[in-house]
């Protein structure tokens, strides 16, 4: 499976973005899908998932401000990033869960740089 996220780039704190991952067609369109960031010098962690059938779960640091959604047809998955802060700062990546939060399923694909300017 590969795992292509797009849609970061360069904000003031404040701002938004909404980027986006496609997963190849090999993926299974029922799985739970989940947001991670990577910023440097940290480990990677979990910022968002979204199962098949909707239910969501947020990481304390970014909830009420992002939101993930998902378009099985498209195989894709979207998180809107609003009210960035500086400490938003990461490469976000996109994966299915394999069983529970924070459990990868598929290697890691490319990532998409957010840089949050204060």
């Amino acid at each position: 499976v590969q795992l292509q996220a797009s849609g970061g780039g360069l904000v003031q704190a404040g701002g938004s973005l909404g980027p986006s991952c496609v997963a190849s067609r090999s993926a299974s369109r029922s799985n739970t899908w989940a947001w991670y960031r990577q910023a440097p010098g940290n480990q990677r962690e979990l910022v968002a998932g979204i199962t098949y059938m909707g239910s969501t779960k947020y990481a304390d640091s970014v909830k009420g401000r992002f939101t993930i959604s998902r378009d099985n047809a498209k195989n894709t998955v979207y998180l809107q990033m609003n009210s960035l802060k500086p400490e938003d700062t990461a490469v976000y990546y996109c994966n299915a869960e394999r069983s529970g939060w924070g459990t990868p399923k598929y290697g890691w694909g490319q990532g998409t740089q957010v840089t949050v300017s204060s």
